[in-house]
Parts: C-alpha cells; structure tokens; sequence
C-alpha cells in the first residue's frame, strides 16, 4: 500500500475519532445541565479512574495503559469545562514542576493562576478565587513539605485527588553547539540532581549561575547568547526555548507527590482509596502507639506518619499528618476512628496513585 493511501486511511479514522469526541461532549452538556440542577459534583476522580480501569482492560490494540490514561486525562479535562469552567491555582511560577502537574490532571483548556506561595493556593481555593489548588506535600528524595502540613491544618479544605510525578529534567538552549555555552543557569537543587551530567558535558570553565526557578532560568537562557538552563520540560516548552537533552537527572527515582486541594468536595469510595487525617492525641505516654495499634489491629495499612509541632502554646505538643489504606467511610476505618473523633481532622479520601 503506498504512503498517501496510508494517510487516507489515517485522516477517515481521525474524522471519526472527532466525530465520535463531538457526541460524546453533546452527552457531556447534558450530564451539566443536569448536575447543575442538583448541584452534584463536576469533578469524579474516582469514576475517570474507573473508565480508565475499564478501557485498559478491554484494550487489545497497541496503546498501553499510560498512553490510554493520557489520552482519556486530556478528554476529561476538556469534558469538565463544557460541564463547568474549571480555575486552578497552582504554586508558581509558570513552567514550574507544580504547574506540569496540574495540566497533567486539568489539561490545556483549563484557566490557571499561578501563585507565589503554597499559602496563597489555599488562601485562593478558600475565598472561591480558584476551584481546585495544586501543590506538593512530598518528594522522596526530600522529604514532607512542611509548610503543607502545616496549612493542612489551618485551613478546612479536602484533599481531592493526589499527583504523583517523576521528576525529569531538561537540558535548553538556543546554542547548537555545546561549546558555545558558557553559563548554564537554575536552582541549587537541579545542579545537585543534575551534577553527573555537567561533569560528563562541561569543563569546569562554564559558570554556573542559580536563580529562583527553572522557569526564570530559562527566561534568561532564552534572551541571552551563550546560555542555557536545567529546567522542566513544560517550561522550555512554555518559553520556547529547544530541548537538546531530555532526563539528564543523575538518579531516575526521583518523583514528587502533589495533592488536588477543593472546598467541601466528597470523593465516593473507588476500592482503591487512600485517606489522609491530622491527628492530636493526648499528651500522655503511649498516646501515639495505642492510637497506631488501631489500625494494626484492624489491618489497615499505614503508609505515612509525619509529626509536626502543634504551634499552641509553649509546650512541645504535636500533630501528626497519617496516610493509610482505604476510605473514611470503610467499616474497618470508622470502627478504628470512632473512639477519636475529637482528635482527628479528615482531610479526604481519594483514589490511591502511590
């Protein structure tokens, strides 16, 4: 067969494929219109998972379940802006890891804002400025982001969905030739993560410059002749700056987990949940272990216990942020949290990515 035969075949199946795209949003209209009369809630994390556990599983073509689940993500994004148009604020700056994460979840159509602090997130979901808020809560090579703990507590928003995302960096610049470069420019932290593959490139005569973010990095590369930045891929892409090297990280594990933040938002359960509470035990030796027992008992998983300082008063007192296994409203769960209602805060339950 030759190639323009080929093509044919190709633009009859993206006519289709559009055709098929164009009823399925009529339908999607009226699944709106209908919410909106019962104020139900536009966004389901729970059943887009289901329909990606269902297309994978009858899938017998050549896409594999990462390229169905980016393909359905991006349907589902433009979907729920038919439905209801969706703001999301983000923690900045335009191009950050952050920012790839929330279109990762919310797509192109999406309006963003993004914002200079992860208080500023929550500060804006709060007074309604933005429907959804994304930020990072832990990366496994750094820790817990301490601030969002402590926000977490501060402020009664629920945690809606979580985000994990590799970490991946990019090596751009206008420069075709790599010895033309003599300042490369990022954060501290992408020159450590990226140290393997400056030795192996560059002689110790290019200069290494860190700024605030990859984003402004590559804002100076862009403009400036003999530069280049370490930075995330959606910002090269976001500034149009070339991409010469893709994953140039020394170490392939590293990842971040961000979380969704919504007001007054009820996941149903999706049997495959996660669920987040602050807990506040009583100052008394034991208080911490009986409370864990709990779950053991009762064969809940834990999948993280962080402590933070309560911040009342001047004694060391502390709160302490739990993941575990499951939904709020399990039978196994409430049995556990009964006899602690007035220490715990529920944060949200949600479809367990990690």
């Amino acid at each position: 067969m030759a190639l323009e035969e080929y093509r044919k075949q190709i633009d009859d199946l993206d006519n289709r494929i559009l055709d098929l795209l164009a009823q399925r949003m009529e339908v999607v209209k009226q699944v709106g219109d209908l919410k909106r009369k019962t104020k139900a809630t536009i966004y389901r994390p729970e059943r887009e998972k289901a329909i990606i556990d269902r297309l994978d599983k009858m899938n017998k073509g050549l896409l594999n379940r990462a390229a169905i689940e980016a393909i359905f993500l991006e349907i589902f994004a433009v979907a729920r802006n038919l439905e209801l148009p969706e703001r999301v604020a983000y923690l900045g700056p335009e191009g950050s890891f952050t920012h790839q994460a929330a279109e990762s979840r919310y797509g192109a159509m999406s309006t963003y804002t993004s914002l200079n602090s992860i208080e500023a997130v929550f500060e804006t979901v709060k007074s309604d400025r933005a429907r959804f808020g994304v930020v990072p809560i832990e990366n496994n090579q750094e820790g817990v982001v301490q601030e969002t703990i402590d926000l977490l507590g501060r402020y009664d928003l629920n945690i809606i969905a979580e985000l994990p995302l590799a970490i991946h960096f990019a090596f751009a610049t206008e420069e075709e030739n790599l010895k033309s470069i003599k300042k490369i420019y990022s954060k501290d932290i992408a020159f450590r993560q990226c140290s393997a593959f400056i030795e192996d490139h560059f002689d110790k005569g290019v200069e290494l410059v860190p700024v605030n973010s990859t984003s402004t990095a590559v804002k100076i590369a862009k403009e400036e002749k003999g530069a280049a930045a370490i930075c995330a891929h959606i910002a090269a892409k976001e500034y149009d700056l070339p991409i010469l090297f893709e994953n140039i990280e020394d170490s392939g594990e590293n990842s971040t987990r961000f979380i969704i933040l919504c007001k007054g938002h009820f996941n149903e359960p999706s049997n495959n949940d996660k669920t987040s509470i602050l807990a506040r035990l009583e100052d008394k030796p034991g208080a911490l272990v009986t409370f864990l027992q709990e779950f053991h008992k009762a064969k809940i998983n834990l999948c993280k216990v962080e402590s933070r300082p309560a911040k009342e008063g001047s004694n060391f007192k502390y709160i302490f942020y739990i993941d575990f296994d499951g939904h709020f409203n399990d039978r196994r769960v409430q049995k556990v949290v009964k006899n602690y209602w007035h220490n715990i805060k529920w944060l949200g339950s949600y479809v367990k990515l990690v």
